[in-house]
This record gives C-alpha cells, sequence and structure tokens, in this order.
C-alpha cells in the first residue's frame, strides 16, 4: 500500500464480555445498539477465539501474535517476590509494586511494526503487561501514547487514587477504597446510601475515552493505531448511575450483591452489569460519530473483540445474562477455562468500503491471527515465528484464505488445561496440575455438540493421536516457572 492509503485501525478489547452479550450475537437483556451497528455495517466472526481465557496471556499473545505453546506470558503472573503487591495501599504508596512481570526487552508488538511503518500507535485501558520503572511499559514496546492502567490489579476498581499517562501517574479525585470492601456492618442492604462510598468522582473509564478522543483529534493528518483495551464489564460492577437507573426500570427488584464473591457490593448487580456494557456501547457510537464527523471513518478499520469469556465473580451473573449463548458460562466453563464458554469470543470488524456491510463468516480465526493480518493491512513484516494466520481475505471477501490445521491453548492455571482444536473436533485436557484430581481427557465433535456435553475420547484414538503429535510440537517449555506443566511433557 501506498504511504497515503493506510488505513486507521482501531482494535476494542473488551474485558471478560461473554459470546453472546452483544445484541448481534444474541443477547436479550443488554442492549447494545452501536456494536450492533458496526455488525450490520461490517463483519461478525462466529469462530472466533482468545488466545488464552484470562487477561494477561490473552493479551501478550494478541499483541505478539504467538500461542501458548510458545509464548513467555502464559497465565496471570503477579510478581509477588516484590513484596505486598496485593495491598491496594502499599501500591498506592510505592509503585514498584504496581504491574505484572515483565516482558523480555527483544519483544515485538504489533505496536513496534506499525510505528515501524509510518503509524502513531496509542493505547487506552488496561495494560497488564509489565510493571512502572521496567522496560516492559507501553511506551518501551512501541506505543508512542498511553492512559490508563499500567497494573490489571489497579483495574479492579474503576475508582482508582491513580491512573497512569505514558510514564507518570495521574492522580485523581476519589477516596482509597481498596478492592473487596464490604458493606458497613451495620448498613441497611436495601438503601443506597449503603452503596455510596463505592461511587467516587473520578470515573476511570470517562478519563480514558477523554484522552482517546484528543489522540484521534491531534492525529487526524496521519495514519493512527488505537488499542483500546477498555476494563468493562471485568467486576467490579461500577457504573455510570443514568444507565444503572435504565436497567433497573427495565429488570425491576433485585437481590443486592454483598460482595461475597469478591470486588465491590452492588444493590442492582444485574442493572449494573448491564448498564458498564451499555456505557461502553454508548462510547463506541460516540467514536464512530467523531470519526464521520472528522471524515475518517471511511479510511478506518475498526475491530471490536473481548479478551476470554464472561465471568464468575464479583456480583456478575453470567447465567442469568446467558453471556456465552449457545456455550455455558457457570464456573468451569466460562473465563478461565479452555472449553468454549471461556475462550470462543465476539468478533465484529467494520471498514467502509473494504468489507461488504452485513456479513458473517465461520472462518475459524484467533487472536494471535491479528499480528499476521495487520502484517497485510498495513504493510509491514510479520515476524518469522508468528503463530497466526491471516484472516484479511476474509474481511475483504477476495483471495484465498489460509486455513488453520489446528488452534493450540495450553493454560497453567485454574488446574492446568490443553485444548487443541483441529477442524470440528476439539480435545480438552484438564486437572493437568491438579492435585486434587486425576487429569481428565476428553473430546468433543463441535459440529454435532457444541456444547462438549458427550466425550468421545475412547471412540476415536486416530483423533487423538493426530492431537498427541501436534501437543509434541507445539509445546515448548516456559522460561517462567509458574507456568510450567509438567504433564505435557508426558503427551496426552
Amino acid at each position: 500500500m501506498a504511504q497515503n492509503s493506510k488505513p486507521n485501525i482501531i482494535y476494542i478489547l473488551a474485558d471478560d464480555l461473554g459470546y453472546a452479550e452483544l445484541g448481534a450475537y444474541g443477547q436479550e437483556k443488554i442492549e447494545t445498539p452501536n456494536i450492533d451497528a458496526l455488525a450490520k455495517e461490517g463483519m461478525l466472526f462466529t469462530q472466533h477465539y482468545t488466545s488464552a481465557p484470562v487477561c494477561a496471556p490473552a493479551r501478550y499473545m494478541l499483541l505478539t501474535g504467538t500461542h501458548s505453546g510458545h509464548a513467555y506470558i502464559r497465565g496471570n503472573e503477579e510478581w509477588g517476590e516484590r513484596g505486598d503487591v496485593w495491598n491496594y495501599k502499599a501500591m498506592a504508596k510505592d509503585s514498584v509494586l504496581e504491574g505484572q512481570r515483565p516482558m523480555p526487552d527483544s519483544t515485538i508488538t504489533i505496536a513496534k511494526r506499525l510505528k515501524g511503518v509510518g503509524y502513531s500507535t496509542a493505547i487506552f485501558g488496561k495494560w497488564g503487561l509489565g510493571a512502572p520503572h521496567t522496560r516492559s511499559i507501553p511506551t518501551k514496546m512501541g506505543f508512542d501514547y498511553f492512559f490508563g492502567y499500567n497494573c490489571q490489579r489497579q483495574a479492579h476498581t474503576y475508582y482508582p487514587l491513580h491512573l497512569y499517562k505514558n510514564e507518570n501517574r495521574v492522580h485523581l479525585d476519589n477516596d482509597t477504597i481498596a478492592p473487596n470492601t464490604k458493606l458497613a456492618k451495620e448498613a441497611d442492604i436495601n438503601d443506597p446510601e449503603s452503596y455510596a462510598p463505592f461511587t467516587l468522582n473520578d470515573y476511570a473509564p470517562d478519563l480514558m475515552f477523554k484522552e482517546l478522543q484528543g489522540f484521534v483529534d491531534r492525529n487526524k493528518e496521519n495514519p493512527f493505531f488505537i488499542y483500546w483495551a477498555t476494563p468493562i464489564p471485568h467486576a467490579a460492577i461500577q457504573a455510570p448511575q443514568k444507565w444503572v437507573d435504565y436497567y433497573k426500570n427495565k429488570f425491576g427488584k433485585e437481590e443486592p450483591y454483598l460482595g461475597e464473591r469478591g470486588y465491590f457490593p452492588h444493590q442492582n448487580p444485574h442493572a449494573g452489569y448491564a448498564a458498564m456494557v451499555s456505557y461502553l456501547d454508548e462510547n463506541i457510537g460516540k467514536l464512530v460519530a467523531k470519526l464521520k464527523a472528522d471524515g475518517l471513518y471511511d479510511n478506518t478499520l475498526i475491530v471490536f473483540t473481548s479478551d476470554n469469556g464472561p465471568t464468575f465473580n464479583g456480583g456478575s451473573d453470567s447465567p442469568w445474562f446467558d453471556s456465552a449463548k449457545p456455550f455455558r458460562s457457570e464456573l468451569g466453563r466460562g473465563k478461565g477455562f479452555v472449553y468454549e464458554g471461556g475462550i470462543r469470543v465476539p468478533m465484529i470488524a467494520s471498514w467502509p468500503g473494504h468489507i461488504k456491510s452485513g456479513t458473517t463468516t465461520d472462518h475459524i480465526s484467533v487472536q494471535y491471527d491479528v499480528m499476521a493480518t495487520l502484517a497485510d493491512v498495513a504493510g509491514y513484516e510479520k515476524p518469522s515465528y508468528t503463530d497466526g494466520v491471516s484472516f484479511l481475505p476474509t474481511l475483504l471477501s477476495k483471495g484465498d484464505q489460509k486455513e488453520h490445521d489446528f488452534l493450540y491453548w495450553e493454560f497453567p492455571e485454574y488446574g492446568g488445561q490443553l485444548a487443541i482444536r483441529m477442524g470440528d473436533w476439539k480435545v480438552v485436557k484438564s486437572h493437568l496440575k491438579d492435585n486434587k484430581n486425576k487429569p481428565k481427557l476428553e473430546l468433543f465433535n463441535l459440529k454435532t455438540d457444541i456444547k462438549e456435553t458427550t466425550n468421545v475420547a475412547d471412540q476415536y484414538p486416530e483423533i487423538l493421536e493426530r492431537a498427541a503429535k501436534i501437543l509434541e510440537s507445539q509445546h515448548k517449555e516456559p522460561s517462567i516457572e509458574k507456568f510450567k506443566i509438567p504433564a505435557l511433557i508426558e503427551g496426552l
């Protein structure tokens, strides 16, 4: 592509948003008209996957184009040897305690590659891939501009004491209300005032969106890449009151959430959760309107997706919303697990004049494909080691679309897990690091058993043999001890 023809790229990554939490994917309770409009104007993917079922590894693999058999970051790892990293007040006093374990200095990210071919690059939202005072921060990893949370633990409240602008803290007008603070013992759970301490002054998503708009204003004349890593709708449940009131009226009276599953209490948890998603949808509508008003929309590729499946804690109620429909979304099947509810995510792509409006594809794709795809879109050289396959031919509905021979997940948390998808077949092996349970091997045919209910592992030894060869060829021992799964060396 010629320099002046390079499209702007906006990649929106929601946090813990389930496969079916958008109207375009069948959600019946939460309203998302602006994201649904992107689907009508672009392409909806029905078989798109995250690279990992939790935050940090999914983000690492997205930005580097590697799957979890090769990735440096394969799980959430809070770099605990530094000290009391889970102490919110201690982190506020000492920035050395913030952030996650750093990526190696040599890490090649999408942002570095895009910057190398003339893009202005920015991230707004949650980083989670390296601590302050290390070289693994956004401005050292290819991003010209950063505004948001450096540390994913800090992002457990939407009213933090500070955010980061590039390499410096921006202090906010919020009191110190640490995550997991409960209601006062004498509080009346039916009195709205009992929940008032959890709604403070500076709402982080508002500030981050304002900064995002400012970046667009400053970069109208050159191609830009925005990675909008919004923390919404990750718990805690904290949302603008106008949206909470809207859903209170829609849903009616409900049982308060008192904080027993972490984060913060909320008097109307269903309304509050839906409010967060609709607030994000509202801001996406504002962004699209701005791009159109500025004459940028027709030359902008927008991708909307999520980092993993729906969660099970903090007052969220994924089964009530049927958040992963048609997949199961309860604990053990959603976030943190390699069943479909935990790793199959929505993806919508819009690019006027390039992506045909109102199209749907069942092309099997994964977030570690994005590195290769944007190489074709923007004209940079993809790293030779990437595990991804460009899905640009699918987006453009022309050319030969290469298909994956397999998709691969290994995950060292939640008992230790492995998943391999080969066409319609999917192997799942769980309890690989679980001292209480023996490893469990399962085989599902997703064409006939999309909900993964019937284990047919004893009927197709040839499929298991094929998966075993993939495991042997794709598993590389991780550098970080916590990510090692000794059972994988033994094979299936």
